[in-house]
């Protein structure tokens, strides 16, 4: 066997990539990354009516977007059923698993009873001691594994420590259905194996299946994976995770103007932690990343964290860099994709040459795009109700005023058309941001943007003239 190490993504393709399934993804590819080795993605789509084709997109898009590929191409376990089989069978030539004729009213008697004396619902063994001779005509029987009944099953766990299981309380599960469909927990281990997988790290909701599916790789002669189990992601009250914390697809995250950058970092930090260090770039995650970090205690989302930590991430990347993202998310964006399709070279230049006073003021590109409204919006623009009132309370009588001396210029930029407006603001003995609102009413409809005179420059003269002479009531724009 290679000494390269081996992770695993294996969602099953039941709805979208939610959270916790992309922690999950992040975890094991920062590991895979760390060392050198490889991340393989497998669809777990044994469900066949619970499986869809869309969710498998949504699964894959979502690990695309956020920037996590994998190594080869992607498993489907569905096509490897044969193999599956082809286990259980062996095992059944060893006699380390037997045919269980069991009737489906047996087994909820079974489940009825264990409730009604306070024990857990387990198969009692009844068909693991007993001559197939003896099976009642038309049942079709299920492979069981034989699993231990005595001593106890012990996982040394990365995340959890040493965690032992009784194996009374383990019953003897079952490997394959009577219609010769395999189970989840038979595919898992044959799968794992066969793709060499040396370290298994998900959620602790799998932890009583990993003593359980360390029954079969024992069975089989198989060695074990090592394993993490990373506890849970909770709302911020400390209760399960829901839509209303932040149970959503990786595509809401997108729809809500987050990088896929931040996201990862506010994942990585969900969980596992490096001090009090918050930031980390994608190489620094690679580099500090290791399981010993990761806590025992659930984590708990906080969408206001993730916000900050997204205003940061905009803040520190370059305007080309922040431009490209949200070109690039537009389309996804509540009231982008109408923007997107006007977005041409020119548009795109502006937005460019704006962007280093918009993303000083936004937490997501959603803000972002919110901000940058004013470079697409077309003549007349239409004023929110601050805007209105402060064309009105005299606003327009100092724009009046600055329509010409503003035409007069011969070179235009912020700091041409700021020397204008104060000269103009001086000699009425005036404040400077007396003339920024006014301005700033008529060039973007509202009270709030960048600064001004950015606003002018990246307007430029003949859109920025127009737009004063509209709220003004001109008759004519200046060109």
């Amino acid at each position: 066997m290679s000494d390269q190490i081996v992770t695993r993504f294996a969602p099953s393709p039941t709805g979208f990539l939610h959270i916790g399934g992309a922690r999950t993804a992040l975890f094991n590819w920062l590991y895979a990354r760390q060392h050198g080795g490889r991340m393989l993605l497998r669809i777990e789509d044994t469900d066949r009516e619970r499986s869809t084709a869309a969710a498998i997109e949504a699964i894959i898009d979502g690990l695309k977007w956020l920037g996590l590929d994998w190594d080869g191409d992607v498993i489907y376990q569905v096509s490897r059923a044969e193999r599956h089989r082809a286990a259980a069978e062996e095992l059944l030539r060893q006699g380390r698993a037997y045919h269980c004729y069991a009737t489906p009213e047996e087994l909820t008697a079974m489940r009825d009873a264990a409730r009604q004396e306070g024990r857990p619902p387990r198969y009692d063994g009844r068909w693991r001691d007993r001559d197939p001779a003896e099976a009642p005509a038309g049942v079709k029987p299920v492979i069981r594994l034989k699993a231990p009944q005595d001593g106890e099953t012990t996982i040394e766990d990365a995340v959890q420590g040493t965690v032992t299981f009784p194996n009374r309380d383990l019953d003897d599960l079952v490997l394959l259905r009577s219609d010769g469909t395999p189970t989840y927990m038979l595919a898992v281990v044959v799968d794992d194996h066969d793709m060499g997988v040396t370290q298994i790290i998900r959620g602790d909701d799998h932890l009583t299946n990993a003593a359980r599916q360390t029954h079969i790789y024992r069975a089989l002669g198989w060695d074990v994976p090592m394993m993490a189990h990373i506890p849970l992601i909770h709302g911020p009250d400390g209760s399960k995770l829901s839509k209303r914390h932040g149970a959503l697809g990786v595509d809401a995250y997108r729809a809500m103007g987050f990088l896929p950058e931040a996201l990862r970092n506010y994942l990585l930090r969900l969980g596992w932690s490096q001090g009090d260090r918050e930031m980390f770039t994608t190489d620094e995650m690679i580099g500090a990343f290791d399981l010993a970090g990761i806590g025992r205690s659930p984590s708990r989302f906080d969408f206001k964290k993730l916000e900050n930590l997204n205003g940061h991430k905009m803040r520190d990347a370059t305007p080309a860099a922040v431009t490209q993202d949200l070109v690039e998310t537009m389309p996804f964006l509540p009231g982008g994709a109408a923007i997107a399709a006007t977005l041409d070279a020119a548009l795109e230049a502006k937005l460019l040459a704006a962007m280093p006073g918009l993303k000083e003021r936004a937490k997501t590109l959603v803000e972002l795009l919110d901000g940058a409204g004013y470079l697409f919006a077309t003549r007349p623009l239409g004023t929110d109700e601050k805007a209105a009132a402060v064309l009105s309370n005299g606003g327009r009588d100092h724009l009046r005023q600055l329509l010409p001396r503003l035409s007069a210029l011969e070179a235009w930029s912020a700091d041409t058309t700021e020397a204008t407006v104060r000269a103009y603001a001086e000699s009425i003995e005036a404040k400077l941001g007396q003339m920024a609102q006014p301005l700033r009413a008529a060039l973007t409809g509202r009270t709030t943007s960048p600064g001004i005179f950015d606003v002018l420059a990246v307007l430029g003269r003949a859109e920025s003239l127009g737009r004063i002479a509209d709220a003004i009531g001109a008759d004519v724009s200046p060109g």
